[in-house]
C-alpha cells in the first residue's frame, strides 16, 4: 500500500550518486567544519555573514565576520583567488549564507554553505565564541 514515502519512486542509484555528490560540492555540515577546525589548518576560510552585533553575541570559533552585503573584490583581496570559503548565518531559517555564497560565486570565488548555521552548531553542542575577535576552537 503506497504511503507518502513510497508513492514517489526513489531515484535510480546512478542519479542519486550524481545528486548527492553535487549537493556535497555546495554544502558542508557543522560536524565536518568542527572536525576541520580541530585539525589545525582547515583548508578554508570560515565566514560569519550576519552583522557585527550578532557576531559579537556569538559565532563559531575561528570565524571572521564579513556580512554578505560587504563582500566585494576589495574585501576579499587578502585571500588568494583559489581560497575556499565556508559561509554560515543564523541557521536554516536565515538566507544570509545563501546570499553570501551567491555573492562570492559571482566574484569568482569557491564557496560552500554550512546550512545548519548557529542553530545547527549549537544543536551539536559545539562551543561558541563571543566578542569581536574570531577566537579559537579549544581542542
Amino acid at each position: 500500500m503506497p504511503n507518502p514515502v513510497t508513492e514517489t519512486a526513489a531515484a535510480p542509484p546512478a542519479l542519486a550518486v550524481e545528486h548527492f555528490a553535487g549537493k556535497l560540492a555546495f554544502e558542508t555540515d557543522c560536524a565536518d567544519v568542527h572536525d576541520a577546525l580541530k585539525g589545525g589548518e582547515p583548508g578554508f576560510v570560515l565566514l560569519e555573514t550576519r552583522g557585527p552585533g550578532a557576531y559579537a553575541r556569538g559565532h563559531l570559533p575561528g570565524a571572521l565576520n564579513l556580512p554578505h552585503r560587504a563582500m566585494t573584490e576589495e574585501a576579499l583581496a587578502a585571500w588568494p583567488s583559489d581560497t575556499l570559503f565556508v559561509v554560515y548565518c543564523a541557521g536554516p531559517h536565515c538566507n544570509g549564507a545563501d546570499r553570501a555564497a551567491l555573492r562570492l560565486a559571482r566574484l569568482g570565488r569557491r564557496v560552500k554553505t554550512m546550512p545548519g548555521g548557529m542553530v545547527g552548531w549549537a544543536a551539536e553542542g559545539f562551543p561558541v565564541a563571543t566578542g569581536e575577535a574570531p577566537g579559537s576552537l579549544a581542542v
